[in-house]
């Protein structure tokens, strides 16, 4: 089993149920098992600015997937939940996004698949949730909560968990 780091956003329609739709779908138990997953951070936009807030999250996972395979699956569940790439903008508004941060100390560089995240270290919206979860994670070498030291993160806040949130520990609770 391979551990992967996932970073999770969206900015269309319903974004915080539409990422937790993406999680369920994500790691569904079998191919894919969660291991934690961050708050979800409210961010402003990126590239392209004249556009609404995102929310993103991080996730990290083991997986029996290849790195490949992975991605395939993070493709899939983005166009299920409504991700039209041939339509869309580069950093443009979308429902949902899912990049792969790192898969275990795998390091590739081919065109169309790079691990690690080129950008993971750069991100404020990535760092802050990563940091949350696994703060001395070391990827390429560098350590999440030294990567974040040197960014600026005031448009990067926080959100309360959702309704959903509370409503699923609650009935965790009337499960014990």
């Amino acid at each position: 089993m391979a551990e992967a780091i996932l970073s999770l956003g969206g900015n269309v329609g319903a974004v915080r149920a539409t990422l937790d739709r993406a999680v369920t779908l994500l790691c569904d138990g079998q191919a894919v098992h969660l291991l934690a997953r961050s708050s979800d951070y409210r961010s402003a936009p990126w590239g392209n600015v004249d556009q609404p807030a995102y929310v993103n999250l991080c996730l990290i996972v083991t997986t029996m997937l290849a790195p490949r395979a992975l991605l395939a699956h993070a493709e899939a569940i983005e166009v299920a939940l409504g991700r039209d790439r041939a339509h869309e903008q580069r950093w443009g508004p979308r429902p949902i996004d899912i990049d792969i941060v790192a898969y275990d100390d795998l390091a590739t560089n081919d065109p169309d698949f790079v691990l690690p995240h080129p950008f993971w270290y750069e991100r404020a919206f990535v760092l802050l949730p990563l940091s949350e979860i696994a703060p001395d994670r070391v990827i390429n070498g560098i350590a999440v909560r030294d990567a974040l030291l040197g960014l600026d993160c005031s448009d990067v806040q926080r959100l309360p968990p959702s309704q959903k949130h509370d409503s699923e520990k609650l009935a965790d609770r009337k499960e014990l």
